[in-house]
């Protein structure tokens, strides 16, 4: 039991600090570009993208170095990443249109 909530901390810390990292780089990429969707409704597509390449990394490379070692651990098929990365990076293309 114990071992669950270590791991449910963890994924608590890891969604906090690489999705902070990766929101502020994101952003400061598209400061650079001169656009900015801090007021807008792309922001959230910017968000959502950001938790889906957060799963998929935990899912195919963190969850096998973690305290929890379950037998239901196992990587996503490639075509599920494929899918999933090529959505998030088609909501990070569009956010900036969104308002």
């Amino acid at each position: 039991m114990i071992r669950i909530l270590l791991e449910f901390v963890r994924v608590i810390v890891i969604t906090l600090f690489l999705g902070g990292l990766m929101g502020a780089i994101i952003k400061s990429i598209y400061k650079g570009l001169g656009i900015f969707i801090d007021d807008t409704n792309g922001s959230w597509l910017v968000g959502i993208s950001i938790l889906i390449i957060l799963f998929v990394l935990y899912r195919n490379k963190l969850q096998f170095s973690g305290f929890y070692k379950g037998s239901e651990t196992v990587k996503l098929s490639k075509t599920i990443t494929i899918v999933c990365i090529s959505c998030s990076i088609f909501m990070l293309m569009i956010a900036p249109v969104i308002h």
